[in-house]
């Protein structure tokens, strides 16, 4: 009965949200994934099972995935995503025996087919991720569900309270929940779930680990976008609609002070490259999209190059080359996005007043001097003009903000450890 309400409830969803789908135009290639149909699998063991909605969660997972290897090391993984992105960092974190394909949409029969052709040992989701047939499905076969680096934000909290009769049920499923903080396991045991199947591990994007960048990585990315070790570098990482018209608009009164001042725009979304090119255009910048430098010519110093970074994976290496980082989703209500890899490069942080996805971590960084809130565009132009001035107070920042990661790490090892206790 349930699990013909949840159908019912997804299906109807899933009519009214397709028309905003094609207009999307979400369909891609490895969509009939989707719906069951997967590539021929046939591994010599029953695999683990590791979803991760998006690119930001794949690259969290990165160390988990390697330490899960090591402590399983017979047992091939399927790695699934949602977006076409996170595909792509996943396929890069696959080996020899490993399945990476997309999660599958939960319909009953779907989800029932797809766990027949993979067949896994374990299920683990990756940030709460409350997928109702998935998880009614995997304790029919009796194949453990746990989530880890768990969180319930504010606005979820809320929501899941007013269908907590539905949800107990769902939550019961679940083997074992790692959250992130005390708050979020106060508010998983007021929705209904035992004590005893909560764990708190602190995050695991503490855990991230960095690709080898040295000097002649670093110079190899400047010679590319053609910048001279005496500039400067402004990169906005992961901005959404709205924020690249207020960061161009403080870039262009910054360079009448600051003329060796250059910008890197990274939109959360790559397909957003063109609107945000053409925006730059608007605006008298000229505009580079990395993507298509083969090679790149100088570009005239008026008017100034404003460069657009509008490949997948990438980012982390070109914070390496950043002076300072505005991380988006900040100045509108999205949410924020990860903080930790810019710090964990040493760089100086700053972000607007919308970090709820992100608020234990940001206050964290915020309590201890380590990043700059910003509640208005004024306010990014004076702060970023401070950072400009002041390379001590810059880097004294970035080395704060590298000491809150130093000592907060170890979520993964602590997430291994219980997860030991159920598999």
């Amino acid at each position: 009965m349930i699990t013909l309400l949840y159908d019912s409830i997804f299906i109807i969803f899933a009519i009214i949200y397709l028309p905003i789908f094609l207009v999307k135009r979400k369909f891609h290639q490895g969509f009939s994934q989707r719906l069951g149909f997967l590539p021929v699998y046939n591994p010599k063991q029953a695999p683990i099972w590791v979803h991760m909605v998006s690119v930001g969660e794949a690259i969290m997972m990165r160390p988990f995935v390697a330490q899960l290897r090591k402590d399983y090391p017979d047992r091939p993984l399927v790695l699934s995503t949602v977006t076409v992105t996170g595909n792509k960092i996943a396929k890069h974190m696959a080996k020899d025996g490993d399945l990476v394909c997309y999660l599958p949409l939960d319909i009953s029969f779907i989800v029932r087919r797809f766990l027949r052709k993979i067949n896994p040992a374990l299920i683990i989701l990756a940030e709460t991720e409350l997928w109702p047939n998935l998880i009614t499905a995997a304790e029919c076969k009796k194949i453990p569900v746990v989530i880890v680096n768990g969180r319930i934000s504010d606005g979820s909290f809320g929501g899941y309270r007013m269908v907590r009769f539905l949800l107990k049920p769902l939550l019961s499923k679940v083997n074992l929940f790692c959250m992130q903080t005390d708050l979020d396991k106060e508010r998983l045991e007021i929705l209904g779930v035992m004590p005893k199947k909560t764990k708190v591990t602190k995050s695991m994007k503490f855990d991230a680990t960095l690709p080898q960048i040295d000097t002649a990585h670093i110079k190899s990315l400047k010679d590319k976008l053609h910048i001279l070790d005496s500039e400067k570098i402004f990169i906005a990482a992961s901005t959404h609609q709205g924020e690249e018209e207020i960061i161009l608009a403080v870039y262009k009164e910054l360079l009448a002070e600051f003329s060796d001042l250059r910008l890197v725009i990274v939109p959360r979304h790559p397909e957003r490259a063109p609107e945000v090119s053409n925006l730059i255009t608007k605006l008298g910048f000229s505009v580079v999209r990395i993507s298509q430098l083969n090679p790149l010519t100088r570009q005239p110093a008026n008017p100034p190059t404003v460069f657009i970074l509008d490949t997948v994976g990438e980012l982390i290496n070109y914070y390496a080359i950043a002076d300072i980082v505005f991380m988006g989703g900040s100045f509108v209500r999205s949410g924020g996005h990860n903080i930790l890899e810019p710090a964990l490069l040493k760089k100086p942080i700053v972000f607007g007043p919308h970090m709820f996805n992100f608020r234990s971590i940001s206050d964290m960084f915020l309590k201890k001097e380590a990043a700059i809130l910003l509640h208005n565009e004024q306010e990014l132009k004076e702060k970023l003009r401070n950072l400009l001035s002041d390379k001590a107070f810059a880097d004294r920042m970035g080395a704060i903000a590298y000491k809150i990661i130093e000592d907060n790490r170890g979520a993964t090892k602590l997430t291994l450890i219980y997860l030991k206790e159920v598999f």
